[in-house]
């Protein structure tokens, strides 16, 4: 009979009231952390947490319905069974943050934090598969990135690792000293600053300074991660000697950076690249396309030299690397049952927009392949918190979508109505108010060979349309094989 793996204890009852001046109930131990009665796990901990407009109290018997171990609350009345385990606290959130702050402080781990208006969670993933292959390396899950993810992912950090990683996210002033205060961070990577969030901002400056506050969880041994091509390099720099950290390490394509990249040629889904790591010379393959993701890749390399781990190890380990689903996953999906007809590439950037991360993903569909006769279709929605300036942040994508040969451009959404506005007639091929309209009017246009890019902000709802694209491909996948004689006709022959 096979042995039965049980995942390791992560808090036990004892240990989690220590942690957070609770009152423990029941003999217990936790294997994982969550928030969210519907996605728990048997022997998650569930926390109860309290917002403006839900109170996850109401969910605790289903979450120990679940297979929970126990439950995190701080009100017990009619909403619990009888003798059931829990962890009795003054006010969950608080908690949630006491538990994250006992994890850190019980670790040995080399922690590295994240941010930057774009490219904060394909670098995360980059560097927790480039150092698990030489540790153990925890890391944020998906996106949890806010006042509430990153404590959730410390807490579920494993006493034993020996590297965390840990995406942190801001849409005000204050939010990441906060978050970097709790992470303590060994290293810091900055990704980039640009217009993103501008509705909460009085200028990009601001942003600029807000990004800075990373940096403010770290004592002077600290190593801070720069992009030297960002025009706010300085300004960050002035924050991370204001802060007294002694290594101040930078990215980019010029000579004075501390990862210079040399070379580097970009295919349709990967890239080969030459760089400079700290005066030591990689040629490595990064089976990401774009060259954005190119130069996010020195910024990994940095981090992993920063926590002492093998860079040369790291960067051959990057040709393994998968994209993330929603922010540049690629699938392929058939309109004709035919054989020899070319598949369409959908490339999945659904998650998130902002102008920079938009013309970075318009370069990545320009360099995809495309089929005999196929196209290079752009299928985009609003990009929001944008402030007064949406509307012309929208409509100067025309200019990229020009430069770039984009073949059509499918748009949704009030905001993206000011590009179709810009764009000349020959390229717009459909607008609708909505994700799920436009899937309607994109669906029948498409033909063999072709390469989609969908995108846009997450309350743009573009994920509608790549679940339609799914479904069509699925439906013709499904579909028996025509006889000979449609076979040749579908053909023209």
């Amino acid at each position: 009979m096979m042995a039965i793996t049980r995942p390791p204890v992560l808090w036990t009852a004892a240990e989690a009231a220590a942690a957070t001046d609770g009152l423990a109930a029941g003999e217990w131990a936790a294997t994982g952390v969550s928030i969210d009665s519907r996605t728990v796990k048997p022997g998650d901990l569930f926390v109860a947490l309290v917002g403006p407009n839900h109170d996850a109290h109401r969910f605790v018997a289903d979450a120990l319905a679940a297979g929970a171990a126990a439950a995190m609350v701080h009100r017990t009345a009619d909403i619990v069974p009888a003798g059931a385990p829990l962890l009795v606290v003054d006010d969950t959130t608080r908690a949630l943050q006491a538990l994250a702050a006992f994890a850190r402080l019980r670790t040995r781990a080399k922690i590295v934090a994240i941010t930057g208006s774009v490219g904060k969670t394909g670098t995360k993933e980059a560097l927790a598969f480039a150092l698990a292959g030489q540790g153990a390396t925890h890391a944020t899950a998906g996106n949890l990135n806010n006042e509430f993810g990153v404590p959730l992912s410390l807490a579920r950090l494993p006493a034993g690792a020996a590297y965390g990683v840990f995406e942190a996210g801001m849409n005000h002033a204050g939010e990441l000293e906060r978050l970097s205060r709790l992470l303590k961070p060994d290293a810091a990577i900055i990704t980039t600053v640009a217009a993103a969030h501008l509705e909460n901002f009085p200028s990009e400056s601001a942003i600029a300074d807000a990004k800075a506050e990373i940096l403010r969880g770290m004592d002077n041994r600290g190593t801070a991660i720069l992009n030297r091509d960002n025009k706010y390099f300085p300004t960050l720099v002035a924050h991370a000697r204001t802060q007294g950290l002694n290594s101040i390490w930078s990215f980019g394509s010029t000579a004075e950076a501390d990862a210079r990249l040399i070379d580097c040629r970009l295919a349709s889904e990967s890239s080969a690249v030459r760089a400079a790591v700290r005066g030591r010379l990689f040629d490595y393959r990064l089976s990401v396309p774009g060259r954005h993701a190119v130069m996010n890749s020195l910024a990994v390399l940095l981090a992993v030299e920063a926590v002492g781990a093998e860079v040369g190890a790291a960067a051959a380990r990057l040709s393994q690397l998968v994209p993330v689903s929603g922010r540049g996953d690629r699938f392929p999906i058939r309109l004709s049952p035919v054989p020899e007809d070319p598949a369409v590439t959908v490339i999945d950037e659904s998650y998130n927009a902002n102008p920079a991360s938009m013309e970075a993903a318009i370069a990545v569909l320009a360099g995809t392949a495309v089929g005999p006769g196929g196209r290079r279709i752009a299928v985009l929605g609003d990009m929001l918190e944008l402030g007064p300036q949406g509307r012309a942040m929208h409509a100067a994508l025309a200019d990229p979508l020009e430069t770039a040969g984009i073949d059509l451009v499918f748009l949704s959404g009030p905001l993206m109505h000011a590009l179709y506005e810009a764009l000349p007639a020959t390229r717009r091929a459909g607008y609708a108010p909505a994700a799920a309209e436009l899937a309607e009017q994109l669906l029948p246009v498409l033909r063999p060979g072709d390469a989609v890019m969908v995108k846009g902000s997450l309350g743009s709802r573009m994920a509608t349309v790549v679940t339609a694209l799914r479904e069509r491909g699925a439906r013709t996948s499904g579909d028996a094989e025509p006889p000979a004689q449609a076979r040749h006709s579908a053909q023209g022959g």
